[in-house]
């Protein structure tokens, strides 16, 4: 199997989150296969973490999810690219560590290891129950898409999901009844003017509201709504979370869902830099040593309907992981 297609072969697999059980499966007998010493750790039924080490106690840790966002489309390929979902978040990723893990291992570095955790795209779950394995490790390097660059920053994430309740009513009869889709429209429109602060490092804090639903009908006073909403933060999440507490004025419950702080993270010279606009598993894996921020691909095309990662980029990770993990070991 070439690098190639074991990246198709993961694609191939379906790991939209929750559903990691198949692809773990099939990275469990490859990586026994190639000599890995293997520990799974279980996180709940069907989805469990996988660490893979040399066979001495692990110094430098390669680390990917094994999960994807929706919607599932299988692998292809043309002369340049490989696409797919997961194909470069990040199924090409995980092919690339570990086809560097082997060579690694092949020159006789047993000083290192890969773990594949479950969740990262909702609430890290995986990486928050690795953080407990105690390796001893003194680096961890995290594959998102940098398109080969070394991250030197990421920004926090922050998720809320805001819920409005109202009383029903004829809509003929509007004053009889209380809107609870108004009560979060206004809401909504309040934390939109925010101005949430610029880091000179991380940039600016960006907000996204993904999701709205409520209300039962077009004649009917809607008696609840809700809206699911993302800061990607440059600024500690509490400051942040003030803010949007102060405007919304208890005309909305707030329920947090996910909370992570921005990170600057370890460098090393000779690699270009990179800060990068979203959130990993990073701020879940502190027992794991320093971190590091690399993989192929571009977040630009990830999540999206033309996911795809570039063969030359692929091969470029292996020896860029290969260098990076002799230079930390060194």
């Amino acid at each position: 199997m070439t690098l190639f297609e074991l990246t198709e072969t993961l694609i191939n697999i379906p790991s939209v989150t929750g559903l990691e059980g198949e692809i773990a499966d099939f990275l469990c007998s490859y990586l026994k296969n190639q000599g890995f010493d293997l520990q799974e750790q279980e996180i709940e039924e069907e989805r469990r973490n996988i660490l893979a080490t040399a066979g001495s106690r692990p110094r430098v840790i390669l680390c990917t999810h094994m999960d994807t966002v929706p919607e599932y489309f299988a692998a292809s390929e043309d002369a340049d690219y490989i696409y797919g979902r997961g194909a470069c978040d990040a199924k090409g990723i995980m092919a690339s560590m570990i086809w560097a893990a082997q060579d690694l291992k092949k020159d006789g570095l047993t000083e290192i290891g890969i773990l594949f955790v479950v969740g990262e795209e909702t609430n890290s779950i995986g990486a928050k129950m690795a953080n407990s394995l105690n390796i001893g490790s003194d680096f961890i390097i995290v594959g998102e898409p940098t398109e080969n660059k070394l991250g030197i920053g990421h920004k926090g994430i922050i998720t809320l999901k805001m819920t409005a309740r109202g009383k029903a009513a004829h809509s003929a009869y509007p004053s009889s009844g209380e809107s609870a889709i108004e009560k979060l429209l206004d809401s909504l429109q309040r934390i939109r003017t925010l101005d949430f602060g610029e880091d000179p490092v991380m940039g600016k804090s960006v907000l996204n509201i993904g999701t709205i639903e409520g209300g039962a009908a077009p004649n009917v006073v809607a008696n609840h709504a809700s809206a699911e909403v993302c800061i990607r933060s440059a600024h500690p999440s509490e400051q942040i979370l003030n803010k949007v507490k102060a405007v919304v004025n208890q005309k909305v419950e707030i329920d947090i869902l996910t909370q992570s702080e921005a990170q600057k993270l370890f460098t090393v010279p000779d690699l270009e830099h990179v800060v990068l606009p979203y959130g990993t598993d990073i701020p879940h894996l502190k027992n794991f040593g320093k971190p590091l921020l690399l993989g192929p691909g571009s977040f630009l095309v990830a999540h999206t309907e033309n996911e795809k990662i570039e063969k030359r980029q692929l091969l470029e990770a292996v020896k860029i992981y290969e260098n990076l993990v002799k230079k930390l070991l060194g």
